[in-house]
This record gives structure tokens, C-alpha cells and sequence, in this order.
């Protein structure tokens, strides 16, 4: 019984009953077909705690409750649900009130967590062509907290943001999208109180895509993330949206608006400046969505 006590005894009998260990993200329809033979389920409460594999079960009287704890009290085979020991006790609350968290409280700006990732293993632009499918994406940022690598993403409207919460709370990023290291990462899902970030620059870790005339912070592309190797053991360039395009053996003049046409067909170009360096022509090329880029030109 891993050395956990599957029951706490000096707890005051109710017609809820808490339980513990169950699988991450364990369903309505499971916790109800665990706790059916003892009575009727009249409201539940699934995916709680931080590590939502906590839940609670409402009978609709007490006696039920006591029948369930009672049976695996004394069972030898402990209550399971997927091959799980699920550990029950009775709740302190008398009845489930199903209050919507912030969480859970529809809004326009998704705050999700990417599990099993590192800064840096997923960039913003994978981010942005994951949700963009979705709809327009005004506004993304990432960030680091204790419950790892995150990030606010924000929609037109919270019927936008739902779509996107709905189909992808709990799925894993393709694959092909994540480097080599990584193995699956699952996507943990709710919606901020946010309802507009305020994204000062255009970086590897912010990006507005309203707002083209937004500064780009060269430091927060460049020089503040750790070196990240490639398969053969050399530093990878950091992704950015932002490219540096070196013209060679030149034809024909080349123009901001030859780059603008060349580079728009990968997407939205922000700015364009062109400059004279060591005897060539270099030019600076700012778009919206580097990864359709790198698709159409990885080997």
C-alpha cells in the first residue's frame, strides 16, 4: 500500500468522500463507476489538488458514503481505478459546490503549462503555430514558475480561447515540432484572469503580433538564453524572428521590397533594414512566423 494509510479513521463520517492518488486527469465517468455499487452520485468534483489526481464524490445520503468506506476497510483488495490504489477518506465539506475557480472561469488569455520541458526546448514560435490554428493569436509571453515552463497566450475572444483550451488541454505537442531531447510534453490548460499582456518587446520569450512597430530587444533574442546543442554537439543558433540574410552574387538590385516579396511567403513581414557590411549587402528581415521558415528549408 506504498506505507499510506488508505483510510483516515478519526474523521467525522459525510456523504463526501475525498479521494487521493488517482490517475492524472481521471474522468466523471470513472469516479462514478468506482463508487455506483454503493449508491447513487449525485455531484462530483475530478482533477483536483496541484497535481490534479485528487477528487471528490458526493452520495446522495451519508449512510452510502459509510458503506463505501467501510467495504474497503476491511477488503484485502484496495479501491482502483487504471490499476491504480485509490485512498479515501471522508471530506470535512458536507456537500460538493461546484464555485469556478479562475482556472475555470472562461477569458480570452490561456495560461499553459508545458510539461516534461525546459526553457528553451520549446520555442515561442512552435507556441504560436500550435494555438494559431485555433484563431489569431494577439500576444504570447513565457515564463518560468515552480510549476515549470509556462506561457499566456492570448486570443481575439474567450469563444476562441475555449476551442483552443478543448482540444488541446491534456494532448502533447507533435513531436516533429520538439527537438531531439525531448521526449513527449503534455499541455496543462486553464484560462488567466489576464485580459490583455503587455508585451514591452519582441523577443524569444515575448512576442505581440498586433503590433509591428514594437521594439525588438536584441539581448532578450540573442544573449540571455543557454547555449543549446545540436545533434552533432555544436551550438545551435537561437530561434528568433528575426533573420540575418547575407546577398550574394547579386543580378540584379535587390530592394526592400524584392526582400519583402521574397520573405512573405513564410509570413507577415514586420520590418526589413539593409545595410553594407565587410565589402557585402546584408539585410535584416523581421516576420511574424519564423517556423514556416524553417519547414519549407529544413533538409
Amino acid at each position: 500500500m506504498s506505507g499510506q494509510p488508505q483510510f483516515r479513521y478519526t474523521q467525522t463520517p459525510s456523504k463526501v468522500l475525498h479521494l487521493r492518488n488517482l490517475p492524472w486527469e481521471c474522468t466523471e465517468e470513472e469516479l462514478v463507476e468506482l463508487c455506483k455499487p454503493f449508491g447513487k452520485i449525485v455531484n462530483t468534483k475530478c482533477n483536483v489538488g496541484a497535481n490534479r489526481n485528487q477528487a471528490f464524490v458526493e452520495f446522495v445520503d451519508q449512510n452510502q458514503a459509510i458503506s463505501m468506506v467501510s467495504y474497503y476497510a476491511s477488503s484485502s483488495e484496495p479501491a482502483q481505478v487504471r490499476g491504480k490504489t485509490v485512498y479515501i477518506q471522508y471530506s470535512n465539506r458536507q456537500e460538493i459546490v461546484n464555485n469556478k475557480s479562475a482556472g475555470d472561469v472562461a477569458g480570452n488569455v490561456l495560461l499553459v503549462t508545458i510539461e516534461g520541458v525546459e526553457a528553451g526546448d520549446v520555442s515561442i514560435d512552435v507556441i504560436h503555430l500550435v494555438f494559431s490554428a485555433f484563431g489569431f493569436v494577439h500576444k504570447i509571453a513565457t515564463f518560468e514558475k515552480a510549476a515549470g515552463f509556462q506561457a499566456l497566450i492570448q486570443f481575439t475572444d474567450s469563444d476562441t480561447a475555449s476551442s483552443a483550451r478543448n482540444a488541446l488541454d491534456g494532448r502533447s505537442i507533435p513531436r516533429y515540432l520538439l527537438p531531439e531531447h525531448v521526449g513527449s510534453c503534455h499541455l496543462r490548460i486553464s484560462y488567466s484572469a489576464h485580459t490583455d499582456l503587455n508585451i514591452k518587446f519582441q523577443s524569444h520569450r515575448s512576442r505581440d503580433y498586433t503590433n509591428p512597430y514594437l521594439p525588438v530587444n536584441p539581448s532578450a533574442i540573442e544573449g540571455t538564453m543557454q547555449p543549446v546543442l545540436g545533434p552533432d554537439g555544436k551550438k545551435k543558433e537561437p530561434e528568433s524572428n528575426v533573420l540575418l540574410a547575407s546577398i550574394e552574387n547579386m543580378q540584379y538590385a535587390v530592394t526592400v521590397d524584392v526582400l519583402h516579396t521574397v520573405f512573405s511567403a513564410f509570413g507577415t513581414v514586420q520590418k526589413i533594414a539593409i545595410f553594407e557590411k565587410n565589402g557585402g549587402i546584408q539585410a535584416l528581415c523581421m516576420v511574424s512566423q519564423i517556423m514556416f521558415f524553417y519547414f519549407i528549408w529544413m533538409p
